[in-house]
């Protein structure tokens, strides 16, 4: 009995090196990808499907779907994109259940850990600070929406895209606008009583034409 214990332990230890190599390889491994380069349709889709877990409160079905997009968008190693999509989610929680400003920009610290880790294997380099408080800006703008002027949102969301892709703003006047508006269904369904299955499906249609408009525009020439 005690020689299959100890049997056990080995096998249980070796396990728990072994992952912890496969984890450390993982995050640590240089890993390099241009993330001008992905597939809009699969991140549109992808994007509806968080909106909806976003707005039911669905935080692990979130999760995993924050992990298939940077396996997709981003190419990322498992233990990488399980790190990143637990800032990404925790961000977003944490700013769904502020309040003020101030509870809103606890979620910053998570958003700077999240853009970081995507300057660390983007090819474009861009200033990730810079590029999470304006991720943090448009969602109080669409938070506070009433409070800014017409057009607030879409010119926060072209500066954040901007911002990661190190081009002008201009460049990302369509997919905002679209993305936008996509934004102000959902939000006028939902104060209206509820958003159907055809809103959903005008959102998704939006966010396609959005991700597209985006890939178009950072690989221009």
């Amino acid at each position: 009995m005690r020689r299959l214990l100890l049997r056990i332990l080995a096998v249980i230890v070796t396990g728990a090196v072994l992952l912890s190599i496969w984890a450390a390889v993982d995050l640590y491994i240089p890993h390099n990808v241009d993330i001008r380069d992905f597939d809009p349709d699969e991140v549109a889709r992808l994007d509806t499907a968080m909106w909806r877990s976003y707005y039911s409160r669905q935080r692990l079905k979130l999760y995993f779907e924050l992990t298939e997009l940077l396996e997709k968008q981003y190419k990322l190693n498992f233990w990488r994109r399980q790190a990143m999509a637990f800032r990404a989610a925790k961000a977003a929680f944490v700013f769904k259940d502020g309040e003020s400003r101030a509870d809103y920009e606890k979620a910053l610290p998570d958003l700077e850990k999240f853009y970081a880790a995507i300057r660390d294997i983007s090819t474009t380099d861009f200033d990730a600070d810079q590029a999470a408080k304006l991720e943090l800006e448009w969602w109080i703008v669409h938070r506070q929406r009433k409070s800014y002027p017409p057009g607030s949102l879409s010119k926060a969301l072209a500066e954040t895209a901007a911002a990661i892709y190190d081009l002008p703003p201009e460049r990302f006047t369509e997919h905002a606008n679209l993305r936008a508006e996509a934004m102000e269904i959902r939000d006028t369904k939902a104060e209206q009583g509820g958003v159907a299955e055809e809103d959903w499906a005008r959102i998704d249609d939006l966010l396609h034409r959005s991700w597209r408009s985006l890939h178009h525009a950072v690989n221009e020439k």
